[in-house]
């Protein structure tokens, strides 16, 4: 089981208060300041639990804590009051893109702070291992993301969902409005994709460990 199914076998949260979650986005697009307040409660334990599971991969959690990376993701979200949030599955799919980019930021920094150690093997998912959660694979898969989604954003957005997110595939088709077959087949694309792309960077690296 991944940790996307681990997260979804208990309880299924995007289904959960969808409404409420699309009319909070309204209202606090029109400039109601206490919407997004009212919003957070409805989000925050997805978005907990996905930075826990991050969390619980780190051999030093100290570097990087749970709260913090929920803060951290708030606080990004709380900056983008103009963003095109028309409903829950807008919300959703920025968020996942937000998560990305505080671990490429998070990854970023361990590499400048690293003197002359080797990378720690951190998976970011065990659907991707050769991706390292803290290291220079996770800058890697960020640019690799780009390229990709210059060429097809939707798949992108099925990684994002999946693997920073922590959604289920049967998640991630409800947010996209698509088939569950539709995500799988479009996943394993974007994974053989990947990893054609980053494989030669990543035992170029294992290398020179």
């Amino acid at each position: 089981m991944t940790r996307a199914d681990d997260l979804g076998a208990a309880r299924n949260p995007l289904e959960t208060a969808t409404g409420e979650i699309t009319l909070l986005l309204h209202r606090w697009e029109r400039g109601e300041p206490n919407a997004f307040d009212q919003l957070l409660p409805l989000v925050y334990p997805q978005l907990r639990e996905v930075a826990a599971a991050y969390i619980g991969r780190e051999r030093n959690p100290g570097v990087l804590q749970a709260t913090a990376l929920v803060h951290e993701l708030y606080l990004r979200l709380l900056n983008q009051r103009k963003a095109d949030w028309n409903d829950r599955s807008h919300f959703y799919t920025f968020a996942a893109k937000v998560m990305r980019m505080i671990l490429t930021d998070h990854a970023r920094a361990n590499q400048a702070q690293k003197r002359g150690g080797a990378d720690r093997r951190i998976p970011l998912n065990d659907e991707i291992p050769w991706v390292n959660i803290g290291g220079g694979e996770m800058i890697e898969l960020n640019r690799a993301l780009d390229e990709l989604e210059a060429v097809d954003a939707g798949k992108v957005q099925i990684i994002e969902l999946r693997y920073f997110l922590g959604c289920t595939s049967d998640e991630a088709a409800d947010v996209l409005q698509v088939s569950k077959a539709t995500v799988d087949r479009d996943l394993k694309f974007a994974k053989s994709w990947l990893y054609r792309r980053l494989s030669p960077l990543v035992a170029q690296k294992t290398a020179e460990l």
